[in-house]
């Protein structure tokens, strides 16, 4: 089994129940969710939009390698009515990003990681801070706390009460 980190963010419809659907697709289909994150209310990174992300990290089990993981995680985006067009951002019904396996970095056309994004997204940093603080970035030879104190990115996260 190898140990692999999700974000996942939503930003519509109704966002608490993508999350939840998200989850459970994940056990469902990519292997037993170990931890969750707390949920974050996050203004839209690299782009506007009229409704605020919700995003958390996840820590799972799975026994599919990187590729067939996003294979998994590709399936579960179209499944919950994600569709992809182009490569600019913009507002999703689920989002699910590798950020870690194991300790494995991996640098294809289509895969890479860790997720490239994780240094400079609090929206990222926060939700994995609150469950593998001290999870070392396989490259950059730093735990996820210092990164998040070295984070320049100014979008406020603001973990939901319940």
């Amino acid at each position: 089994m190898s140990r692999v980190y999700l974000g996942l963010g939503t930003n519509l419809g109704s966002r608490e129940e993508n999350l939840k659907n998200a989850i459970s697709k994940i056990t469902e289909l990519i292997g037993p969710v170990i931890k969750s994150s707390s949920v974050y209310e996050t203004e839209p990174w690299g782009f506007k939009a009229e409704s605020k992300f919700l995003n958390m990290v996840v820590e799972a089990n799975t026994r599919l390698k990187p590729s067939g993981l996003l294979g998994r995680i590709l399936m579960i985006e179209s499944l919950m009515g994600r569709t992809r067009e182009g490569k600019q951002y913009k507002s999703r019904i689920i989002d699910i990003d590798i950020l870690f396996y194991s300790d494995r970095i991996l640098n294809t056309k289509v895969l890479q990681i860790p997720h490239p994004g994780i240094p400079g997204r609090r929206f990222v940093l926060v939700p994995l801070n609150e469950i593998a603080p001290s999870l070392v970035h396989p490259v950059l030879k730093k735990t996820i706390k210092e990164l998040l104190t070295e984070c320049k990115d100014t979008l406020i996260s603001c973990r939901l009460q319940g």
